[in-house]
């Protein structure tokens, strides 16, 4: 059993490319920490004479339970939605306990 979280990425290609620029993942403690930065793309044959600009970043952060194996985490990124599965750690599954009688 695994846990999946989703988030969707509007970010334009970067440098005229067909690639997104490629979020980060990672985890420090029990907090999982998203970043991205979105690479706005301005019309081609554009001279620029003056300009100003904001890079927009992204930034989240989740507490992880400690329920959850931090170090099996996979993260997959397709069709700018980024989907990272989260599995249980083996000692919070459901198992069985067999009685014994006598």
């Amino acid at each position: 059993m695994s846990n999946a979280v989703q988030t969707s990425s509007s970010s334009a290609p970067a440098n005229g490319t067909n690639q997104a620029p490629q979020p980060h993942v990672r985890v420090d403690g029990e907090t999982l920490v998203l970043e991205a930065t979105a690479a706005t793309a301005g019309p081609e044959n554009l001279q620029l004479v003056h300009g100003e600009a904001q890079i927009p970043t992204y930034r989240r952060q989740f507490t992880l339970s400690r329920e959850l194996d931090a170090s099996r985490i996979e993260a997959q990124l397709r069709d700018g939605m980024l989907r990272l599965t989260i599995p249980k750690a083996e000692e919070a599954r459901p198992r069985r306990i067999q009685v014994q009688v006598g």
